[in-house]
């Protein structure tokens, strides 16, 4: 937010943290405006008119709530809440203040703001690969340490609602493009080592409206090279972004038809600026952007789905 803030020309002007002495450090490393002694204090303050969640898992929930009440509006960091009935009572907040003094609230999905993925889109559109046949996403990275918040079912941590809630919504946003919302047909995963309830790699079938398929695997403890490739298959070719979640790495979108391999590039500027751009030119401007509170509520629903097939507790069930 710090980066984004600073290019786009917005303010931020407060933080809190569990230690307020954590939080004064931030403010005074980043040129933030004040340090409040709680989560509360940000919501009280009143030149805050929008509020980032960046807190662990566990606590979506309860802070946008919190927030919308308060009458900010809400970037909720993902996942937007740890299960599906949290998302409709965060939903149901949300409904009840719109109009009122209350605010706004989206999910911090910020690869959808992205030249990268607007290409992707263009690209399915405008019929070049053909009739389509699969979109196949492959999420791969080195396990955090032992001792991270992502490793923790009490903090609604998990592999899939880390990076694997990410390859979800993707899919979910390609039945947006294409022919609608995908059903989920399997789902396998595995547990981290000493902690059965806690998800570390999955793989998951979806099948669309118009019998499309896809697949969709990530692993956060991977051993192999880190990937993060998306890649959408028709019967003239696939394109391919390699870094879609973030593009600011690697910029490309490759298509590959009969008359050879084409490379683009996008830019490196961050997905994270456009997201906040985005969210400025809608709450200033009433500009559309691109997904909303049902969003979320649809995106927690096939997360649940997800662990519920893979034979995983939900998170924040008990």
């Amino acid at each position: 937010m710090i980066g984004p803030a600073r290019a786009t020309g917005h303010r931020v002007v407060a933080v809190a943290a569990r230690d307020p002495d954590r939080a004064k450090a931030f403010a005074a490393q980043h040129g933030v405006d004040r340090a409040q002694v709680n989560y509360q204090g940000v919501l009280d303050d009143p030149d805050v008119e929008v509020v980032y969640n960046a807190l662990v898992n566990s606590e979506h929930a309860r802070w946008n709530i919190a927030a919308l009440r308060a009458g900010k509006h809400v970037l909720s960091e993902k996942p937007f809440t740890a299960n599906a009935d949290q998302a409709k009572a965060v939903r149901e907040v949300a409904l009840e203040v719109t109009g009122a003094s209350g605010g706004t609230i989206v999910e911090g999905f910020h690869y959808l703001h992205h030249p990268v993925t607007q290409r992707l889109r263009q690209i399915v559109a405008s019929g070049r690969l053909g009739e389509l046949r699969h979109i196949e996403i492959d999420m791969q990275m080195a396990a955090p340490p032992d001792d991270d918040p992502r490793w923790s079912y009490e903090l609604a941590g998990g592999a899939l609602m880390d990076i694997g809630c990410y390859a979800l919504h993707a899919c979910r946003q390609f039945g947006r493009w294409t022919s609608g919302e995908p059903q989920l047909v399997s789902a396998t995963g595995g547990a981290r080592a000493g902690r059965p309830a806690v998800d570390e790699w999955m793989t998951v079938g979806l099948e669309y409206p118009d019998g499309l398929s896809g697949t969709a695997r990530w692993n956060m403890a991977s051993t192999v090279e880190r990937r993060m490739t998306w890649t959408i298959t028709g019967d003239h070719g696939p394109v391919m972004a390699p870094c879609w979640p973030v593009p600011h790495l690697d910029d490309r979108v490759v298509l590959t038809t009969s008359s050879g391999s084409r490379e683009e590039f996008l830019g490196r500027r961050t997905s994270y600026t456009y997201q906040l751009e985005a969210l400025a030119g809608s709450l200033r401007a009433g500009e559309p952007f691109g997904i909303d509170v049902d969003d979320a509520v649809a995106s927690r629903t096939l997360v649940d789905q997800v662990y519920a097939a893979a034979g995983f507790p939900l998170r924040g069930a008990g």
